[in-house]
């Protein structure tokens, strides 16, 4: 005979020769030839033998959580609240009782999660290899793809599906405004004169389905689109006419490619010609006629000044010849200018150089 005792919080299964014969509760027992195991009722169970053997006895059997986890399903274990472990394929037992347990069961075979699940019992540890998560940031739309067909436009956010076989793909899309550089486009004029222009333009993404499904590399068709609209128009003027013509180039490229740009998904917004480069030849003999042309302005400048200078003595004249007083003083102003260059004067002789110098400096009445 052995003497058993079972604690608070414990329970005890019975066997004889390997065969499960009953359930012991809290307390002391005599058992002949017997054996028994004694049980953690705070723990998980796990059977010693076949669990359906035990479930025979009832109150064992009510005693228990039983929990049934198929291939394609999982099961989310609560303890008081809390996540503590994801039950894959199999069964799984708790003693009821101590521990108030919670159990959430997915079908993780489809990829939405329509189970009541939290965004943060989501992105637990535990979870990482059951969920597949992406992030659609503020500034971008994106499209959600399964299996390779088109399934539905994704605003910003998280998005959560289940991990399986089935194929998810997100094509995201950047929504604010894009900038594309038209750089190092080699033109040639109606006259044959080799241009380089260089440009830039300003676009976003208006419709997602557009850009990604109907087209291919959006973004590349429109920098083609921009080339072209360039080369229609600088092909179509020799070089002084399209010099004469340059402020309309930009209204041109812009409504030409806007009208292409609508196939594409895009709205474009501006564009602007940042630098076009003549080649050396060509741009020495400009260098050259500006300077003609600035020589030409200089001289034109200097006759002008030239003849109203003379205008202005001419006046002069006229007016000293019927003033004589007036005469006079432009006299005096003239000697007073050679005064100033002049330190010392020694004069010498008789009195008719005194008399010559008085009628110079002293007005006659």
């Amino acid at each position: 005979m052995k003497r058993i005792e079972v604690n608070a919080y414990r329970v005890g299964l019975v066997f004889k020769k390997n065969v499960y014969k009953r359930m012991l509760n809290e307390g002391v027992y005599w058992l002949w030839n017997e054996t028994a195991i004694v049980y953690d009722i705070t723990k998980q169970f796990v059977a010693p033998v076949e669990l359906n053997i035990l479930l025979q006895d009832a109150e064992l059997r009510d005693a228990l959580y039983v929990v049934d986890v198929k291939d394609n399903e999982i099961v989310l274990q609560y303890e008081n609240g809390l996540l503590k472990q994801v039950l894959t394929a199999g069964r799984y037992t708790f003693w009821k009782g101590i521990v108030e347990y919670e159990f959430v069961k997915a079908d993780v075979s489809k990829i939405e999660i329509t189970e009541n699940i939290s965004r943060a019992t989501l992105q637990n540890k535990l979870l990482l290899s059951f969920v597949r998560s992406y992030t659609v940031e503020s500034y971008e739309k994106a499209l959600l793809f399964v299996d390779g067909n088109y399934v539905q436009v994704l605003n910003s956010g998280v998005y959560s599906w289940w991990k399986n076989s089935i194929a998810i793909n997100i094509g995201k899309v950047d929504v604010r405004m894009q900038q594309a550089e038209i750089n190092g486009q080699e033109i040639l004029t109606k006259d044959k004169t080799a241009l380089r222009i260089n440009g830039q333009a300003q676009y976003k993404v208006v419709e997602i389905e557009k850009a990604l499904l109907q087209n291919k590399e959006y973004d590349k068709q429109l920098y083609v689109a921009f080339q072209l609209a360039l080369r229609e128009f600088i092909g179509g003027f020799s070089f002084d006419e399209l010099l004469e013509k340059k402020e309309t180039i930009a209204p041109y490229i812009l409504k030409a490619v806007s009208e292409k740009a609508v196939a594409l998904g895009v709205e474009v917004i501006g564009f602007g010609i940042r630098d076009i480069i003549l080649p050396g030849d060509v741009k020495e003999i400009m260098n050259q006629v500006l300077i003609a042309e600035k020589k030409a302005q200089a001289n034109i400048i200097m006759r002008r000044e030239e003849t109203a200078s003379t205008r202005s003595l001419l006046n002069t004249a006229k007016l000293m010849e019927d003033n004589s007083m007036l005469f006079k003083l432009k006299e005096m102003e003239y000697v007073e200018k050679i005064a100033d260059k002049i330190s010392n004067i020694s004069v010498s002789g008789n009195g008719q150089l005194i008399e010559q110098l008085k009628q110079i400096f002293v007005p006659q009445k």
